[in-house]
């Protein structure tokens, strides 16, 4: 499994750089703000885009208008993620593994995640980096209370079958700059 990962990981890196465009980025923005709009007001968490993730700040702006929104903060390695608060243009400073966080660290609790992801497939799994973050912190979300995660990303990241793990949670929503799948409608 964990070979098979990997090699779907060095294929998805590429898939994504080869679809990195600010065009498709804004059609992707435009979809993800469609599908967020019943859900505006909730507390919601994005992430800074790192090398050429898709970038979901234009949505977290909007987001933040009128409800809290956070961004995740990795504590340890083998932990789940926490979030601290993001308004547009608050004071960052780099991170573990070169995310950028808020110079203010002000916990938070989104019912609402954006997340990253290298590829997916329609049965709503997931291939992030590898670390288990996003598995461990959606499962201990989860289990407080309902939670919608929205997987972002280019429709080229999409692969035929994600190995999952028991360990391994599904995105409830995948919206790419082609279509929005929502997994079990």
């Amino acid at each position: 499994m964990k070979d098979r990962k990997a090699a779907l990981r060095a294929e998805a890196l590429a898939r994504r750089a080869a679809a990195h465009d600010a065009a498709r980025g804004a059609m992707a923005v435009a979809r993800l703000l469609n599908v967020l709009a019943p859900e505006l007001g909730r507390p919601a968490s994005g992430y800074m885009p790192m090398r050429d993730e898709i970038d979901p700040l234009p949505a977290m702006a909007a987001l933040a208008a009128l409800g809290p929104v956070g961004v995740p903060v990795i504590v340890a390695r083998g932990a789940a993620l926490v979030f601290h608060r993001w308004t547009p243009g608050c004071a960052m400073r780099p991170g573990p593994f070169g995310a950028a966080v808020p110079v203010e660290g002000q916990e938070m609790r989104p019912e609402l995640l954006i997340v990253p992801l290298l590829a997916f497939d329609r049965s709503g799994a997931r291939l992030g980096y590898g670390g288990g973050f996003y598995d461990r912190t959606l499962a201990r979300l989860r289990a407080d209370g309902p939670v919608l995660a929205v997987g972002f990303a280019y429709a080229a990241q999409e692969v035929a079958h994600v190995p999952v793990e028991p360990t391994d949670q599904n995105l409830d929503v995948i919206v790419t700059e082609a279509e929005t799948i929502r997994i079990g409608a």
